[in-house]
């Protein structure tokens, strides 16, 4: 249902809406949510489909329960640092745009805009292509005509494309009535989301008894066959970017900044709830996978849809369809949560003259930046189509973890500035961020050269190149600095600046 606000009968001298500090007549995002809607963006945008496949791949690659749950651990602790950190900054610069602002305040207009470039170009529209197709790939089981294959010859694109365009266009224009409907939305999904998680948990130790039947290896040694591909590190490290990538989206709520009310205290709130909420329910899922299924049915899980078997192994027949109606509420929810606060990157770059006017615009009725969600709705809508988004989003996930470490070298240096607006103030305030720099550039360094401590990497770097991390990642880190040439034209010809 879409919901509109009536707007109030106010003194005729007074404005209409709430307008622009920067131009006075023109209308502006208004705060509007409270901290719940907040930590619903945090744990709607974290939860999409990772989690009910990733752990098949991680289990494949280092063969023991020790070292999966050790992965999901690390990549917990690593998502609650990070959330941590962008907390202070929340903090202190509440406003629209998120990462883009903190970037932008710490280290200026360049990195700034190469994030707000990547997002729009790559990150952020092909994150949704992505998980739009996933939403009706599993539509797709419950409804098999929905199929992956082309509609024609003369129509090349398949029904799961289309379909995933017209879920896009769906939510585009239920979100344009305002961040409320949007957050409303969000806010029921990500509690069907949470209690689906919980309800898989709770079959997975009720039905199971691997856990205390003394079949599951806790050895956080690799296997002599898990050995053979790599080193103990290298392969920790190619592990742990499944897990840590399932958790990611923690900082879309911080796009939305200027639309949360008293957000220097809901926004910190709201970010460390979001993320220890999900953090804990993703390790509670792999005790369930680990308490039904046998390890190697874990491994082999068709498709790696590891949290399907599980289901399987107790509702013999229905746990397809089951699971299949879990992952549609998660990745519906995830898509709304992205859908809505990505936009305002676009607006806050606008704002500051790095984009075309038209994206700052507001709807002067639903206080939404209308424009930019429709631009975000265009290029994401071309990549879903396109199904290029598969491989950009292999070449992203370097870039991402660079931005992040860079967002946190510019908390360290504004704590170095200005300790006291941004309460950097203890030798723990600054431990949290640097630990998290240590943990991303961990896993960063052996995404570049990991391939390099793998046996008969010279033989693969032959026969396969385009499809190693080394390639994706410096990939990855070329689509981000086509920007640079783009800001240079863009700063000579740019109009003046809201």
């Amino acid at each position: 249902m879409v919901i509109q606000e009536r707007m109030p009968v106010l003194n005729v001298e007074a404005p209409q809406t709430p307008l622009s500090p920067d131009r006075p007549h023109e209308p502006d995002l208004q705060p509007t949510l409270g901290w719940f809607s907040a930590a619903c963006i945090v744990a709607g945008s974290m939860v999409g489909s990772g989690i009910f496949i990733v752990s098949a791949d991680i289990t494949r690659t280092v063969g023991t329960g020790g070292l999966l749950m050790a992965i999901w651990l690390f990549a917990g602790v690593l998502t609650f640092l990070g959330a941590s950190s962008y907390a202070k900054l929340a903090a202190y610069m509440p406003k629209a745009g998120g990462q883009y602002v903190f970037l932008k305040e710490a280290w200026g207009e360049i990195p700034a805009f190469l994030y707000g470039w990547s997002l729009l170009t790559v990150i952020q529209t092909g994150f949704l292509a992505a998980v739009a197709v996933a939403f009706t790939k599993y539509l797709g089981v419950l409804v098999p005509a929905i199929s992956s294959e082309p509609i024609s010859a003369v129509i090349p694109f398949s029904r799961q494309s289309v379909l995933a365009v017209a879920v896009l266009l769906g939510l585009t224009l239920y979100n344009c009535t305002g961040i409320k409907s949007g957050a409303i939305l969000q806010n029921v999904f990500t509690t069907l989301k949470m209690l689906a998680l919980v309800l898989l948990i709770g079959i997975g130790f009720a039905f199971g008894h691997h856990l205390w039947d003394g079949q599951i290896n806790w050895s956080l040694s690799l296997p002599a066959a898990q050995a053979a591909k790599g080193d103990w590190l290298t392969l920790f490290a190619f592990a742990s970017v499944g897990a840590l990538f399932s958790a990611d989206a923690w900082n879309y709520v911080t796009f939305i900044g200027g639309e949360v009310k008293d957000a220097s205290r809901n926004l910190p709130k709201a970010l460390k709830l979001g993320t220890v909420t999900v953090v804990l329910l993703y390790l509670a899922a792999n005790l369930a996978y680990l308490n039904l299924l046998p390890f190697g049915q874990i491994q082999t899980a068709p498709e790696d849809r590891v949290a399907t078997a599980a289901m399987e192994a107790v509702f013999p027949g229905a746990g397809v369809m089951l699971m299949a109606a879990i992952i549609l509420i998660s990745t519906f929810g995830c898509l709304n949560g992205m859908l809505l606060a990505g936009a305002r990157v676009f607006y806050a770059m606008a704002k500051d003259g790095l984009l075309f006017r038209k994206f700052a615009e507001v709807h002067p009725k639903t206080h939404s930046p209308n424009f930019s969600m429709w631009m975000q709705f265009i290029w994401a809508s071309g990549l879903a189509l396109s199904g290029t988004y598969g491989q950009l989003l292999d070449y992203i996930v370097f870039s991402t973890l660079v931005f992040y470490i860079i967002t946190m070298l510019g908390l360290i240096r504004l704590g170095k500035r200005i300790p006291e607006q941004v309460c950097m103030t203890t030798r723990l305030d600054y431990a949290i961020p640097v630990l998290y720099i240590a943990g991303a550039v961990f896993i960063a360094f052996y995404l570049l050269c990991g391939d390099f401590f793998t046996p008969n990497f010279a033989a693969r770097f032959a026969t396969d190149f385009y499809h190693t991390k080394f390639f994706t990642s410096i990939a990855g880190l070329g689509l981000a600095a086509l920007g640079l040439p783009v800001y240079f034209v863009w700063k000579k010809v740019r109009p003046p600046v809201y």
